[in-house]
């Protein structure tokens, strides 16, 4: 099916490191944007936003490594979210790209975030968005804002948190919705908050499905444990990126020029929360997890609140950040409240332009 909405050119870029798939606006200039996905997702989710964006600014979005077409270079985890922060960065270099915009959602905002620390005096950030954005505490196994191992191997988070039989779906280019574990399903009750469908589901479906599965990409290693919750991270795949063993943003307070944050979030997100779906604490508090050792010794991950401590401390040490909740929305708010997310977008960007 044709996946690209009118008026969205595709191109391949040669990069430092491999050649990025990067979607624009035909005939659009300006001040770039440039938007970075989610996990189990493409730059196609961004392209209704991408057309939408004011005059004046230059719209991209790139696929990471395994997703979408860029090149399905494997995946080391052992630096965290580092592969893709080090792509992106040849992927602004490659574009030739001056201070740059950047929007990150989910995994992506956490790729934006290692991008930043990495890079605190070499980053060419000319703000950020931050869209319903992985903790940076990684993702499970953590407690307290300051994100505490719940266990010292990282338990309970990385390539053995994943549904099997939604990694069988995505792997045989499920599309139909027969299933709560098919990508069509996944996306209708987690990506959105429901009843929303997006006018451009089928394309979002294909999306997810140009997700390359296996240990090197898509979920990645883990190994069984026989204490709960079964299983410890591994060092390859996309899940193990976020694990709070190999992902840990501390501070952004180096950073020099210190971009304006913009963090926006639906606030009925399963995904990332405090009560999020995927995060084997929660399931276990509300029983749908058998074993679970109780809430002093593994809490629920407070996800938000380890995003707002990072924040917290960025404003601390000089920046400025501002935080959006956006009513009725579920992970994706630029989907299910394209009106709210756009103008908060706008607003942001306008006044970066104006510092």
């Amino acid at each position: 099916m044709q996946t690209l909405l009118p008026g969205i050119a595709a191109e391949r870029v040669p990069t430092s490191r491999m050649t990025a798939a990067v979607l624009s606006v035909t005939g659009r200039t300006g001040d770039p944007v440039l938007f970075v996905h989610g996990n189990v997702s493409s730059s196609l989710f961004w392209q209704p936003t991408m057309l939408a964006l004011p005059d004046g600014y230059r719209p991209l979005a790139v696929d990471l490594r395994g997703f979408g077409e860029t090149d399905p270079e494997p995946v080391d985890a052992t630096h965290g979210l580092g592969d893709y922060a080090d792509d992106l960065a040849a992927v602004i270099e490659a574009l030739g790209l001056p201070p740059v915009h950047l929007v990150g959602w989910s995994m992506g905002g956490g790729v934006v975030l290692q991008y930043l620390a990495e890079r605190p005096a070499a980053h060419r950030a000319a703000s950020v968005t931050l869209v319903a954005p992985v903790s940076p505490c990684g993702f499970g196994g953590t407690r307290g804002t300051e994100g505490t191992l719940c266990d010292p191997s990282g338990a309970g988070s990385g390539g053995g948190s994943v549904n099997p039989d939604f990694v069988a779906r995505l792997a045989a280019g499920d599309r139909s919705a027969d299933s709560p574990t098919s990508p069509r399903q996944v996306l209708l009750a987690h990506y959105v908050k429901p009843p929303f469908v997006p006018p451009e589901l089928d394309i979002f479906v294909e999306s997810m499905l140009s997700t390359r599965t296996g240990d090197d990409h898509y979920p990645g290693t883990s190994s069984q444990v026989p204490d709960w919750p079964g299983f410890v991270p591994g060092d390859r795949g996309v899940l193990n990126t976020m694990a709070p063993v190999h992902f840990r943003i501390t501070s952004l307070a180096a950073l020099s020029p210190k971009p304006p944050i913009l963090w926006l979030r639906g606030t009925d997100d399963v995904i990332v929360s405090d009560t999020s779906l995927y995060d084997l604490a929660y399931l276990g508090s509300i029983g749908a997890v058998p074993g679970w050792p109780g809430p002093d010794a593994w809490p629920p991950q407070p996800m938000l609140g380890q995003t707002r401590a990072l924040l917290d401390g960025y404003a601390a040490a000089g920046g400025q950040y501002r935080e959006t909740a956006i009513q009725d929305s579920g992970h994706g708010p630029h989907l299910d409240q394209p009106a709210g997310f756009r103008a908060a977008l706008a607003e942001h960007l306008a006044g970066a332009r104006q510092r």
